[in-house]
């Protein structure tokens, strides 16, 4: 990651006197953006076992010089092939011998049968037979020479021949080579016993439900799992360097690999990474392992990470991308899976991350999810002048059109429409259309309307077309017209006000101040009659937003700070914070902000925005903190932004998460806004969700039977590019 400061003021100055960003006069000594460079994006290629190899034990995986990766079972070896492990018939001879152990040694594959050690490599001349038949583990030393490890018994062998023979009293867990010692580590339940060849074998190390070895740090340290956490010994004098340590995603260690600069523990709750730096990488669930119970780690061809579970295996690829690269993945997945009559929907899947299963579903705010992907297909056009992109935003603009159409209210927007006998969510919310093909779903919320302004705005401003922006402000001005004229209800198909569609000031003002509903509702009203006013030029419009303000106190409920929302006895509105209500205060932060009447009351607005984003700032929101920066703010997190953007996974599928048995995170009581940790975790260890899940959520999802969509990566990436913060 690269971010660049640039001195900027005496340039802006020379060129047009002040920086503009979006619309805003943005002045200062620098000017902070990041370089979009290359960083390493990781994902997972799951591979199961194959059917008729169902209920095979899978003991351990390699990979050699060519790229081929072999898994050792109890059914022999096992290879991939379209998807599946199967069975492994590459070579006859090695199909007749019952393999026990499998090796990589100078980067080729050596066998471990019950009579023989060897190779196919070098010409098949590494065949030593060894005559023990309760074998069950070897390892590979310097020039050729290994140690086996029986039932009972260790055997040296060098030059083809065993050289040395010792009783051990309990079985081997694991036998090590320490290459820059020239010696053998052999691993039990209860100790550590090191064999130098000519000089004999001597217990090292005592200690209580050892479970596996590995040499780090240049070989300097021995680090030692355990069923509770790992131990490091110093690798001279094998004298303890640290205590247990357990604070870790799961403590129980299966195995421990040395790969690249990375130290991997597989454990029975999936993988994870140490950096040098002590961050921990975690890899569990289905977005990247075909299970959690992790056998064996290995390094892959390409620079990747075979992690073997008990049902199959899992690739983690480490690919060199861009956030632009990253940007086409989620354009592709968004287009491909995900556009329904031009909304922007769901895929919902009958069998677990199938996606051959997928059925793309209506829901109560297609409305609001369009909007935000066209809000970032917008920005993309507007950076970019793609005609891809433009198609895109007509798309789905004709989509947002007709749901203002497609019900007989005039400047009612439905929640969703379908064809008739086809819709999927609650069907008591369902209306029949004039045409009779087509149904309408009605009791429309605030969330439609806050979404149909934030993407009407950006629309009215970005498109080229004339035609094409006049229906935009045609639309803004017929809901808003809607609103004013019902006594700011959105008035539903019954004649009634919809649940959630008021702005009223005996309903806004019926709230105590510690209720959200009192802000945000405020913010909501007035962001709506500026953007009608900015692009309608009609007096009403602005005539009634100094009404709401100066009559009616929607000023100062907008500049309730954000730390005053609270619990209230008796609303249920406040039994614990919603995040929803973030999302759409944040929307409409942009019209509210942008279009605000004069420069006094934007300032104010800002305050507001700030007041707001300074509660929100340890979720390391992207979406908020560029929606803060369009109003001129330099302390935005520009760095946790990228971050945020990625760490965004690539599979967007709801697999089921769990975080909360964790021992390596520092655990908060949740409070009102269920902040659950003391630090955020990164987007793709945590559940899937959009921006109006709590960030701070460690377990859920939807058993891997839900594909979002790629709007939740799109318009902060789109968002930060327009606002050349990305560059």
């Amino acid at each position: 990651m690269i971010f660049i400061t640039m001195k900027m003021k005496a340039l802006c100055i020379a060129v047009c006197g002040v920086l503009t960003i979006a619309g805003v006069a943005y002045s200062g000594d620098t000017e902070h953006f990041y370089q979009d460079l290359p960083f390493m994006q990781d994902f997972a290629e799951k591979i199961p076992l194959s059917e008729e190899l169902g209920g095979a034990e899978l003991t351990a995986v390699r990979s050699d010089r060519n790229g081929r990766v072999v898994v050792l079972s109890d059914k022999g070896l096992l290879q991939i092939h379209e998807g599946r492990l199967v069975s492994d018939r590459h070579y006859r001879p090695v199909l007749d011998m019952r393999i026990r152990d499998i090796e990589t040694y100078r980067d080729q594959f050596v066998y471990l049968s019950g009579q023989i050690v060897l190779s196919n490599a070098w010409a098949g001349r590494f065949f030593v037979r060894h005559g023990m038949p309760d074998v069950g583990l070897f390892a590979m030393g310097g020039d050729f020479d290994f140690l086996l490890a029986g039932k009972d018994t260790l055997a040296l062998f060098s030059q083809g021949k065993c050289v040395k023979t010792l009783k051990t009293a309990t079985p081997a867990k694991q036998v090590l080579f320490d290459s820059m010692r020239n010696r053998f580590l052999f691993l039990t339940d209860s100790h550590i016993q090191c064999f130098t060849p000519g000089e004999g074998a001597a217990k090292v190390f005592d200690g209580d439900d050892l479970t596996c070895l590995e040499l780090t740090k240049a070989n300097s340290v021995l680090v030692v799992g355990t069923q509770d956490g790992y131990l490091e010994l110093d690798a001279d004098s094998f004298g303890l360097k640290s205590a247990l340590r357990r604070k870790l995603p799961c403590t129980e260690i299966r195995c421990i690999r040395q790969i690249g600069e990375r130290l991997w523990f597989g454990t029975a709750g999936g993988a994870f990474a140490l950096h040098n730096d002590a961050r921990t990488d975690y890899y569990a669930s289905g977005r990247w392992l075909v299970d959690d119970h992790v056998i064996d780690i290995a390094q892959g061809p390409d620079n990747s990470v075979l992690i073997l579970s008990e049902t199959g295996l899992s690739i983690i690829h480490f690919q060199p991308m861009t956030l632009q690269q990253k940007a086409e993945h989620f354009d592709k997945l968004t287009r491909t899976r995900h556009i329904r009559h031009g909304f922007n929907s769901g895929l919902s899947m009958t069998r677990p991350g199938d996606l051959s299963t997928g059925t793309l579903t209506d829901s109560d705010n297609d409305g609001l999810w369009t909007a935000m992907y066209l809000a970032g297909e917008l920005f993309r056009y507007a950076v970019t002048e793609s005609p891809e992109a433009l198609q895109n935003c007509y798309e789905s603009f004709e989509a947002m059109e007709r749901l203002s159409d497609v019900n007989p209210i005039e400047g009612f927007a439905a929640r969703s429409f379908e064809r008739a006998g086809y819709q999927v969510s609650d069907k008591s919310r369902w209306q029949p259309a004039d045409d009779p093909d087509w149904t309408w779903k009605a009791t429309t919320s605030s969330d439609e309307i806050v979404g149909h302004f934030f993407a009407y705005t950006i629309f009215a401003e970005v498109v080229p077309d004339k035609q094409w922006r006049d229906r935009a402000v045609a639309l803004m001005d017929a809901i808003m017209d809607h609103i004013v004229r019902n006594d700011w209800y959105l008035i539903d198909y019954d004649g009634k006000p919809t649940l959630w569609g008021k702005w009223n000031p005996e309903y806004v003002n019926g709230f105590p101040k510690q209720v959200g509903d009192r802000r945000l509702n405020s913010a909501e009203i007035i962001s709506f009659l500026q953007a009608a006013y900015h692009f309608t030029g009609r007096e009403i419009y602005k005539e009634k937003a100094f009404e709401l303000i100066d009559r009616h106190g929607y000023l100062d409920n907008i500049l309730i700070p954000i730390s005053n929302i609270g619990r209230v006895p008796g609303i249920d509105l406040t039994t614990e914070w919603n995040h929803s209500d973030d999302e759409l205060a944040f929307l409409s932060y942009w019209n509210l902000y942008k279009y605000a009447f004069t420069d006094e009351l934007r300032e104010q607005y800002c305050r507001a925005i700030k007041d707001h984003w300074q509660i929100e700032r340890p979720e390391k929101n992207p979406l908020w903190n560029l929606i803060y920066a369009a109003t001129g703010a330099t302390d935005f997190d520009l760095e946790e932004t990228v971050w945020s953007l990625r760490e965004f996974p690539l599979d967007t599928i709801g697999w089921s998460i769990r975080n909360s048995h964790r021992k390596d995170l520092e655990f908060l009581e949740p409070g009102f806004r269920r902040q659950s940790i003391r630090d955020v975790l990164p987007p793709d260890e945590r559940p899937m969700s959009k921006y109006n899940g709590n960030a701070f959520r460690l377990d859920g999802g939807s058993g891997g039977r839900r594909e979002y969509s790629g709007d939740i990566y799109l318009l902060p990436y789109w968002l930060g590019r327009h606002l050349k913060l990305i560059r």
